[in-house]
């Protein structure tokens, strides 16, 4: 059973923490050690887990000799965290996004490789049963070639949720909506549609009392000649709405919707196929945003630390979704297209 460790005992870490005891029950992973700079957060949470709290978050890696520390600290802060975690040997897990600055991803990747440890980014919408059928497809070559991807999300996320904490919505250690709340749908649509080569986007803040935006329109233009767009605003009125996913293919349509990647709302291709009998069986009906993927996506890690799999989300993938975000922010202050460059080798930067 591999021990893990958790970083950030705030709203988010609820999620791990539950996945976290259903692996227990497994006999595959246990949380043993947790840390929060508010350190009443992580007493509540190891009297609710038998896990032991700590005061400081060298202390507690040190307490998880090789195992993972999964990270849900303030967006800002989580490649600091890998980096920390990689000096102490141990693996780490980061909520998404991989960070706010592209230049502290890299140190945090260049960490965990020069002392040979995992880097793993949460991006549990990739192991939605929709958006897997949706990948399966593709990969079988059913719409062709693609020609335009669009994701809508359109969420509500009102001004007392920004007051809870001073660091939501600053640039430093959270970023605006795009880096938050659609982090999993950058990464979605880059997934699907393969290298994005410039990045074009206009931004504003409307309504809430934040540094970073609010709402932000971005188009992408993929290396493939396909274009993309993505819209994202936290100002619907009274609640969540809408995070859907279409693709428009030379021999296939699809869109998925709800509020979270959950249903598939249309699916048509130029032709049959057995796995077109599987739309029902993969439609659900979360009760959040955050859906059902966390248990399938802890497993997959597991399963890629025990050597069974190739890991799907590491660093260097998470930071695919950071360039794009960055470039995004970029293009809306200078009101110019961004060309994306990728990570180069180290020493190289």
């Amino acid at each position: 059973m591999r021990s893990f460790a958790l970083a950030g005992c705030g709203r988010i870490s609820k999620n791990h923490i539950d996945t976290l005891g259903e692996l227990e029950k497994e006999g595959r992973a246990k949380l043993v050690a947790c840390y929060d700079s508010i350190p009443a957060l992580a007493d509540s949470v190891a009297e609710a887990t038998g896990c032991r709290a700590f005061r400081s978050i060298d202390e507690m890696l040190e307490s998880v000799p090789g195992g993972v520390l999964t990270i849900c600290t303030p967006s800002g802060l989580h490649p600091a965290h890998v980096e920390t975690a990689a000096r102490h040997g141990v693996h780490a897990l980061s909520e998404k996004p991989a960070g706010t600055s592209l230049e502290a991803v890299d140190r945090a990747i260049d960490a965990c490789d020069e002392n040979g440890v995992s880097y793993f980014i949460v991006k549990q919408n990739r192991f939605n049963k929709t958006v897997a059928l949706v990948r399966q497809a593709l990969e079988a070559g059913r719409f062709g070639r693609l020609y335009l991807l669009s994701s809508n999300v359109y969420w509500s996320r009102p001004q007392d949720y920004y007051d809870l904490a001073r660091w939501r919505g600053t640039w430093e250690l959270d970023g605006g909506a795009l880096t938050n709340q659609a982090s999993h749908y950058v990464d979605i649509i880059q997934w699907m549609g393969g290298a994005v080569e410039s990045v074009q986007a206009l931004s504003a803040t409307l309504a809430r009392r934040i540094e970073a935006e609010d709402t932000i329109v971005v188009n992408l233009k993929y290396r493939s000649g396909a274009l993309g767009s993505i819209n994202v605003t936290n100002l619907v009125y009274p609640k969540n709405l809408e995070g859907s996913l279409t693709l428009l293919g030379e021999r296939g349509t699809v869109r998925i919707g709800g509020v979270a990647l959950n249903k598939i709302e249309h699916w048509e291709f130029d032709s049959p196929d057995p796995m077109d009998s599987r739309i029902d069986e993969v439609n659900t009906d979360p009760d959040s945003v955050y859906g059902f993927g966390h248990l399938p996506y802890y497993r997959h890690v597991l399963d890629a630390l025990d050597g069974k799999e190739q890991a799907l989300l590491t660093g260097r993938e998470g930071r695919k979704s950071v360039e794009i975000i960055q470039a995004a922010y970029e293009s809306a202050r200078t009101g110019e297209a961004v060309r994306l460059k990728g990570r180069r080798a180290k020493g190289s930067r």
